[in-house]
């Protein structure tokens, strides 16, 4: 069975789990899509305290659904749709919205394709963030310095005090266990090629 595999066959227990009103399913789902919703909702609402009280607040409404969803993506549509509605809400209730935030409402309100490609963007975002910080510490710095701060092998292994083959080794093998995360997830064909586009552009 290969990894892929393996994170669907993953994926199908715990929504047999959540369709029986197990808990430990909605823990599944909360800790899969509770850092990429905060921050989608963070973009729109330009406040982090209220986003993740909204974010809170979709998951208690879908656990208090019937929870008659056929798949993991109709729980992730259901979720950030009711997240997007939420933070709409609240935006109008303020009566006042900045410039950016008027501009990602606008973006947003447009069509469901605008929403689906705000989805994957925060969903990339989201879940690489969560898997560089579970990396080995040198393959995370070595990770961060050259994706996050742009930095070339040479200087990267003068800061380190290393030499750049052992910088270009702990890159390989941090975009390999990155790789391996996802495909871990069982996620969809079209994010997980985000991902690897994302990665194997340097």
């Amino acid at each position: 069975m290969n990894m892929k595999t393996a994170g669907v066959l993953d994926e199908q227990y715990w929504m047999e789990r959540y369709r029986n009103g197990d808990e430990r399913a909605l823990s599944y789902f909360f800790d899969l899509h509770y850092r990429s919703l905060c921050y989608f909702a963070g973009r729109l609402l330009q406040d982090d305290e209220e986003a993740k009280d909204i974010v809170s607040g979709c998951f208690v409404k879908l656990w208090k659904s019937d929870r008659e969803v056929e798949t993991a993506q109709n729980i992730k549509a259901f979720l950030y749709i009711s997240c997007r509605n939420a933070c709409f809400n609240h935006l109008k209730q303020l009566g006042t919205r900045s410039r950016i935030q008027t501009e990602y409402y606008e973006q947003l309100a447009k069509e469901d394709d605008e929403v689906l490609y705000k989805i994957v963007r925060s969903e990339v975002l989201g879940i690489l963030a969560r898997e560089i910080d579970l990396l080995p510490e040198k393959c995370k710095e070595v990770f961060r310095l050259i994706y996050f701060e742009h930095k070339k092998t040479d200087e990267i292994a003068l800061e380190l005090n290393t030499n750049e083959k052992s910088v270009r080794y702990y890159k390989a093998k941090s975009i390999e266990l990155l790789k391996s995360a996802m495909l871990k997830k069982g996620l969809s064909e079209g994010l997980y090629l985000a991902i690897l586009l994302f990665l194997d552009r340097r």
